[in-house]
């Protein structure tokens, strides 16, 4: 969960204040030798999912890039997080990310939203979009959506609205759910970076622990 004492004001600057000027999406480091025709497994997300701060391979989704190999399934991940996104801004994205095939759509959105304290119903909206969107490939992906908390700052009733977004959009969808991405990370210092917010590279692997998961399962149904 993220921690109570951060101010709020510093959770904003870390979130919302790191936009990234390339906003493409990164193929995840594969093994040499490994073609790039393999089925795609999109991250779309935020900083979290970018890893800022830090190497792109020390992000999440380059580390379940190697789960994947290890496991010897044929899929390739497409790191497509951008720092300081709302999910409006996802849903902007999705079009373009969408124009190839796409195996298995992981959404990891609502961070930024939930600091900047946008309605929660503005945040079901976008994200039932971008599946909706998602959905009309053909074949349409494999959905997993990426569960995220707010601080306590807002208030009970603002942080249960949010917080039931996720469980809700993922039943709607048939998407099956990362409860919560932070997870053992939020509120542990030796887990964070000096903004305690962003995840260290030991925070990232126990991140990618609990996408993967959920993830694993869906990659062997597909494979």
């Amino acid at each position: 969960m993220i921690p109570r004492y951060v101010p709020i004001f510093g959770l904003i600057a870390g979130l919302l204040g790191c936009e990234q000027a390339d906003k493409e999406p990164r193929e995840a480091p594969a093994p040499a030798g490994v073609g790039a025709d393999r089925p795609r497994v999109v991250f779309l997300g935020t900083s979290l999912t970018a890893g800022l701060g830090l190497e792109q391979e020390q992000a999440y989704p380059s580390l379940i890039q190697r789960k994947i190999d290890s496991a010897g399934l044929d899929f390739r991940v497409v790191n497509a997080g951008v720092s300081g996104e709302t999910s409006a801004g996802a849903r902007r994205r999705v079009d373009w990310l969408m124009r190839e095939p796409v195996e298995v759509l992981v959404l990891e959105t609502g961070a930024n939203d939930g600091l900047r304290g946008l309605p929660p119903d503005s945040l079901r909206a976008n994200i039932q979009a971008v599946f909706d969107r998602a959905k009309t490939n053909s074949p349409a992906p494999k959905l997993v959506l990426v569960g995220m908390r707010v601080p306590s700052n807002y208030g009970r009733a603002y942080t249960e609205r949010f917080e039931a977004v996720y469980p809700e959009i993922a039943r709607d969808n048939g998407a099956q759910l990362v409860p919560f991405l932070l997870d053992g990370v939020g509120g542990v210092p030796g887990l964070n970076q000096a903004d305690g917010i962003h995840p260290t590279a030991e925070g990232q692997r126990v991140m990618a622990e609990t996408v993967w998961r959920v993830l694993e399962p869906v990659l062997r149904e597909k494979a």
